[in-house]
């Protein structure tokens, strides 16, 4: 299967994916700095933006004849990406740095099974899954730290904390007494409410879809990229919606309005490459089978 090449080559690709994903990340915590959620924002711009470098990178792997190999490369991303983000983030300020530590080296174990245990053979599989790895793991931190406004394991795990009044007896001769405790609730959290969930599988659809769409005798660089763009904002939309149950209606109504105009913005782009691409081919003859002397 052949790959489009472009003007950006996959190592300058994965370096604006990486560095932008970290650093929106790490821009989160302006929400702890001021007191207002507003700036959850950040957190799904990078995970778009790993998004986007995930796309090339299922195109870089894929294009050794691996086409129905692009699920299933999504599907390892992120099941390994849960791994590594859930327990980078009992880090505390450093989780983003050891969530790319703990990704890229459960990936190099999966890509070295796949290539010398099972046999694929591939030149690219273990630096391509260790990539995909961390792309699964900083997409879902990214919407993680979107939905609740911080990308620590605290705050993934608890969603409120509930008092408990409990009867503590009486003194000799004194009136009765009551011990109030805070309880924590997990149940209405990210992760305890399964919300981590829908997260997973919104990113692994984005991550997927964009080479898989576009894979073919026309596919061209920056129409994945877009639409790999789009399906990121997308996914941030449906992100955004929840996180108003999280971080209340303002916040949320700023996650929203964001992630739909960069939507809007991505999806147009990427109908007007198409239709660049389709008036390329419109006189495209059948393509020659060669054979005997030819």
């Amino acid at each position: 299967m052949e790959a489009s090449a472009g003007k950006l080559s996959h190592n300058t690709l994965m370096a604006y994916g990486l560095v932008i994903a970290v650093v929106g990340t790490y821009l989160t915590y302006l929400n702890v700095i001021t007191g207002i959620a507003v700036f959850s924002f950040f957190g799904g711009i990078a995970a778009v933006a790993a998004l986007w470098w995930g796309s090339d990178t299922i195109k870089h792997l894929c294009s050794y004849g691996l086409g129905t190999g692009v699920p299933s490369a999504g599907m390892i991303a992120f099941g390994s990406g849960a791994l590594a983000m859930i327990v980078g983030t009992k880090f505390g300020m450093a989780s983003p740095i050891v969530t790319i530590i703990i990704a890229a080296i459960l990936g190099a174990v999966i890509g070295y099974t796949a290539n010398n245990i099972i046999n694929m053979n591939i030149p690219v599989m273990i630096m391509s899954l260790m990539e995909l790895c961390i792309v699964g793991a900083l997409t879902m931190l990214g919407f993680a730290a979107m939905c609740t406004g911080s990308f620590q394991f605290q705050d993934l795990v608890v969603g409120s904390m509930s008092l408990s009044v409990e009867s503590a007896g009486a003194a000799a001769g004194g009136a009765q007494t009551f011990l109030v405790t805070a309880v924590p609730q997990y149940g209405n959290s990210l992760i305890g409410g399964a919300a981590l969930a829908v997260i997973f599988f919104l990113g692994a659809l984005a991550l997927q879809h964009p080479f898989n769409a576009c894979l073919g005798p026309n596919e061209s660089q920056d129409r994945t990229l877009m639409l790999a763009l789009s399906c990121g904002f997308l996914s941030m939309i449906a992100v955004a919606v929840i996180s108003i149950v999280f971080l209340g209606l303002l916040a949320g109504t700023v996650n929203v309005i964001i992630s739909l105009l960069a939507w809007i913005y991505c999806y147009k782009s990427y109908i007007e490459l198409s239709k660049r691409d389709a008036y390329a081919w419109l006189d495209s003859k059948p393509i020659l089978e060669v054979g005997g002397d030819q």
